[in-house]
């Protein structure tokens, strides 16, 4: 099956040759072709290039993109897609003056999820998680990483990465699933955090490697959570299944997580609202890649990353959306791209780049997604008529996507 794309006013993130990242200054830089074609063929990227240059291709479909835009699909690489009910209360508290540590103490945050969760089938788990991946397909994520952490047993975390697992073999989204029982310390083990950790390296870890139903490891390394010796027991733990770490770090204090991780090859390390110049420095020396949550800090009202100061260091920079019930209950990557430009200044190029081919090394798969390159997956976003491809973020409430390619095909 070949589609021809034809007419595209501009083709945005072309790269010619394979890249895994771009850091620092080179983030400012967006390749782009104008009046292009691009030609996908068995799903894949086959061909693009300027009109004029169009080579004679018999196609079984032709999408005319005049006035259009087209660019990679969106790279989520940190989600919490699979939970069940939602936190509307919580919004609600939090508008009253709690903080996210006040609900948290009264049994609300991730306890409330994980109560719930534990209550609902894995059935009805997956019907309810389906209709989000679904949502956030239309809006242009052609990649996401999703993560247990609501379950906080055994079998509760099995059942999410099940569902995890049912999702990837449905859709034609690409998938990664994290592991993330060390989300936080249940009740019962609120006093012994020892025997929780046990549990998760003697009795999950082994029954989800014995399933192969992760691909990463996660721990909520934050004050009043996971300290850096636990977190760093998890994450030993998790290298001796393969699986990598991708750690929850800076998102209120700085404790010197970001070092623990990166001397164990944390593949990223998300939310960083909090960055010391020490943070920076480590992070330089690194292959680690830092990923921002901007709406997680529009809707919880917490500082934004300092993006600005980290890519003047040199620094590569990934967004995300961190999808979830309590701190952010949207994957709209329109959204967190205009948000990074609006309140982290982040230029729209510089956000383009932390949104597909830096979100895709953040998940592990730059080689297959992320830029316009021969051979990685159609994965494709294409605009209603624009200006130019700064009205995605300026026009921030407006969806001017009109279609999505995912594996070739049209959804």
């Amino acid at each position: 099956m070949r589609t021809l794309i034809v007419n595209i006013k501009e083709l945005i993130q072309v790269r010619e040759t394979l890249i895994k990242k771009v850091s620092g200054a080179e983030m400012a830089i967006l390749p782009t072709i104008e009046n292009a074609f691009l030609l996908i063929e068995n799903n894949l990227i086959a061909d693009f290039g300027k009109m004029e240059n169009l080579p004679e291709i018999k196609a079984e479909k032709t999408i005319d993109a005049t006035g259009k835009v087209v660019l990679p699909a969106w790279c989520d690489s940190h989600t919490h897609i699979v939970y069940a009910g939602n936190r509307v209360q919580e919004f609600v508290d939090r508008i009253n003056g709690l903080s996210y540590e006040e609900i948290a103490n009264r049994g609300g945050g991730i306890l409330n999820s994980a109560k719930k969760l534990n209550e609902t089938s894995e059935e009805e788990i997956y019907s309810q998680s389906k209709l989000r991946l679904e949502e956030v397909m239309n809006q242009g994520t052609g990649a996401v990483e999703i993560k247990s952490g609501y379950g906080l047993t055994v079998e509760g975390e099995l059942k999410m990465l099940r569902v995890i697992k049912k999702l990837k073999e449905n859709y034609p989204v690409a998938i990664k699933a994290t592991f993330l029982g060390a989300h936080a310390f249940p009740t019962e083990f609120k006093e012994n955090h020892s025997g929780y950790i046990d549990l998760i390296i003697n009795e999950m870890l082994p029954k989800i490697a014995e399933e192969n139903l992760a691909d990463y490891i996660d721990a909520f390394l934050e004050t009043g959570y996971f300290s850096i010796e636990e977190t760093e027991r998890i994450m030993e733990a998790g290298k001796k299944y393969g699986l990598t770490a991708k750690i929850h770090v800076n998102q209120f204090t700085a404790i010197n997580g970001i070092e623990a991780c990166i001397k164990h090859n944390a593949l990223s390390v998300d939310h960083l609202e909090i960055v010391t110049d020490e943070d920076i420095e480590i992070l330089k020396n690194s292959e680690t890649m830092p990923v921002a949550l901007p709406s997680c800090s529009y809707f919880i009202s917490i500082p934004y990353t300092p993006a600005r100061k980290m890519l003047n260091a040199g620094l590569p920079l990934a967004l995300a959306s961190d999808f979830n019930p309590g701190t952010t209950p949207s994957g709209n990557m329109n959204f967190v791209v205009a948000t990074a430009c609006i309140k982290m200044k982040m230029t729209p190029e510089e956000a383009i780049n932390a949104a597909t081919i830096n979100g895709a090394y953040a998940m592990g798969i730059s080689e297959t997604h992320g830029s316009i390159t021969k051979g990685k997956h159609a994965n494709l976003i294409i605009t209603k008529p624009i200006i130019s491809y700064y009205q995605l973020p300026y026009a921030f409430g407006t969806d001017l996507i009109d279609q999505v390619i995912i594996k070739g095909k049209l959804i």
